[in-house]
């Protein structure tokens, strides 16, 4: 049988050669109809481009990939410090793909399913559709979700609900009774949505006190400093106001710490605030909150991959590591 060839796939798909170019080397910049055509084309016809069927024979191409949104959060930060500090020792490259939208999500990986120029890879804070899944276990390409299971994939993972659980105990335990919660709003399509599962476990555990969390002690907006502040504002100009809020990260706590001090609250005395993940600026600013290992995260992720790499017929470990309340002074 002939080998395919870029020719075929654009004939079969109706498209142009460049079309089937970007599709695999600048995926977003194609619509995802047209994306998606290509790419059933290519799976239908088992195309690999020649440069990448030459280094597919090859046994290591020594790259590791990171497909990650949100860079600038502190979060995300330390936990790819994790990632980068464990591969260090490696003979693997890291190589960091920005997802800023699901169509480049989707895009990046049709891509590397096809064109296979990675060992393995890395998603942090990411969702994983099963045709994606599908497409990269198809490709051989081992790989590991942070904060997100699937199936016949390791996975580093903790539990979102106990942390809200933790934040509203620790709360609770100081005789509150009035508690508020600042959470994201308006997260994009491909993100995992963390906030609501804090809230889940927050909510949970303040019904089994038996209190409940109107509606209107939960203020959510876009995540940010500034955000956070207004909704701490929000919040606090209520007729009977909160005597305690928990945020679902360290910055929309650092936000709400902003509004309390512009109202002239004391922190802890009028107002506990508790923050979720444990940044480096926690500490220097007296935040209360439910530390996740973020580094140790990144660490863990890169140790279970490369392992899957040493040893491909290693069966797929689902780690969960813990959560702490960090008692400082904000509450």
């Amino acid at each position: 049988m002939s080998q395919v060839t870029v020719y075929d796939v654009a004939a079969r798909a109706g498209v142009s050669i460049s079309t089937v170019s970007r599709v695999l080397n600048a995926p977003e910049k194609v619509r995802p109809t047209t994306r998606e055509r290509v790419m059933a084309v290519i799976d239908m016809l088992g195309f690999v481009p020649k440069a990448e069927a030459v280094a597919r024979s090859r046994r290591r191409l020594g790259r590791i990939g990171v497909l990650a949104p949100f860079l600038t959060y502190p979060s995300f930060v330390q936990r790819l410090r994790g990632v980068t500090t464990a591969l260090s020792e490696s003979p693997y490259e890291l190589i960091i793909y920005y997802v800023d939208s699901l169509a480049r999500l989707e895009g990046h990986i049709a891509s590397l399913s096809v064109t296979r120029r990675l060992d393995g890879l890395i998603l942090m804070g990411l969702s994983l559709s099963e045709v994606a899944a599908a497409r990269l276990r198809h490709a051989g390409i081992e790989t590991l979700p942070i904060e997100f299971p699937c199936p016949g994939f390791s996975s580093v993972e903790i539990d979102n609900e106990t942390g809200g659980r933790l934040a509203a105990e620790h709360l609770l335990a100081q005789g509150h009774r009035r508690l508020g919660f600042v959470g994201d709003t308006d997260l994009p399509d491909f993100a995992i949505r963390n906030s609501e599962r804090r809230l889940a476990g927050y909510r949970a555990a303040l019904a089994e006190a038996g209190l409940t969390l109107p509606d209107e002690y939960i203020g959510l907006a876009p995540h940010g400093l500034e955000t956070a502040r207004q909704q701490g504002h929000r919040l606090l100009s209520l007729a009977e106001p909160p005597t305690a809020i928990f945020a679902q990260s360290d910055t929309q706590a650092m936000g709400v710490l902003r509004a309390a001090r512009e109202r002239g609250l004391s922190v802890p005395g009028d107002l506990a605030i508790v923050g979720f993940d444990d940044v480096e600026v926690a500490e220097y600013v007296g935040l209360t909150t439910v530390r996740q290992p973020l580094e140790e995260s990144g660490r863990v992720a890169v140790e279970l991959l490369l392992a899957r790499l040493a040893d491909p017929t290693r069966p797929p470990q689902r780690v969960h590591l813990p959560l702490t309340l960090i008692r400082r002074e904000t509450a």
